[in-house]
C-alpha cells in the first residue's frame, strides 16, 4: 500500500452501503478505508484506534446518531475532518451536523464523482456543502424562516430525535451516558421550547420536520 493514500473510516448502519460506498472510494488511487462502523459508539471507538484522515459518516443512525459521534470525536480531535453523507436532505440536519464540527454535507443519491469530490475536499480542510442543501440554508437565513428546532441546544436536539423515535428517558440515558434525571430535564426543555404537550405531539413535529420518517 502506498503511503500517499487518505486514511477513511467509513460509517454507516447498513453493511451493503458501507460496502458499495468502500467499493467507490478504493476504485482509484487516492483513497484507503483503513476502518468501518456501524453506529455512532463505534464511529468514535475507531476514530480513537485508527486517527484516519477522513471520516465519512452517515447521520441517521441508532443510539448517538451521526451528530452525536461527530460531537464526540471533535471534542477528542478538533482537527478531524468530517463527511456528512445523509438521506435527509434537509437543512435541520446539515446545520445541526456542521455546527458539532462536521465540515461537508452532501446527500446520499450524489453521484460517484460528487462523493469523490467532496471528500478530497475534506480531506485538504475545505468545506463542502450540497449546493442545493447550501441554498436551503441561505434561503431560510434570508427569509427568517429557521426551523423551529433552531431554539433547541445540541443535547436538547439529541433528546428530541431519541425522543421522536419512541424512546423512554431512561434509554436516553444509557445511550448519551447522561443520568435520568438530566435526561428528564432536557425532556421538559424540549416540550417547553418547541410548545408541545405529549409525545404524539413531538413525533409529529419530528416528522414534519424530516428528522423521522412517517
Amino acid at each position: 500500500m502506498s503511503d500517499n493514500k487518505t486514511t477513511i473510516l467509513l460509517v454507516d448502519d447498513h453493511e451493503l452501503v458501507r460496502a458499495g460506498f468502500r467499493r467507490l472510494l478504493e476504485d482509484g488511487e487516492q483513497f484507503t478505508v483503513i476502518a468501518e462502523a456501524g453506529s455512532g459508539e463505534l464511529a468514535v471507538q475507531e476514530y480513537v484506534k485508527h486517527q484516519p484522515q477522513v471520516v465519512v459518516m452517515d447521520i441517521s443512525m441508532p443510539g448517538i446518531g451521526g451528530i452525536g459521534a461527530i460531537e464526540r470525536i471533535i471534542a477528542r480531535d478538533s482537527s478531524a475532518k468530517i463527511l456528512v453523507l445523509s438521506v435527509h436532505e434537509d437543512s435541520v440536519f446539515t446545520t445541526r451536523a456542521m455546527q458539532a464540527g462536521a465540515l461537508g454535507f452532501i446527500p446520499k443519491r450524489s453521484a460517484p464523482e460528487e462523493m469523490i469530490k467532496a471528500v478530497e475536499q475534506v480531506a485538504q480542510g475545505k468545506t463542502c456543502i450540497d449546493p442545493a442543501i447550501a441554498q436551503q440554508i441561505a434561503m431560510q437565513k434570508l427569509t427568517g424562516s429557521d426551523s423551529i428546532l433552531d431554539v433547541l441546544s445540541q443535547r436538547e436536539f439529541e433528546v428530541f430525535r431519541l425522543l421522536a423515535e419512541g424512546k423512554t428517558v431512561n434509554d436516553i440515558a444509557e445511550i448519551l451516558s447522561l443520568s435520568p434525571k438530566t435526561v428528564g430535564t432536557h425532556h421538559t426543555n424540549v416540550k417547553q421550547k418547541l410548545d408541545v404537550s405529549n409525545s404524539a405531539e413531538l413525533a409529529r413535529l419530528a416528522i414534519r420536520s424530516g428528522l423521522i420518517d412517517a
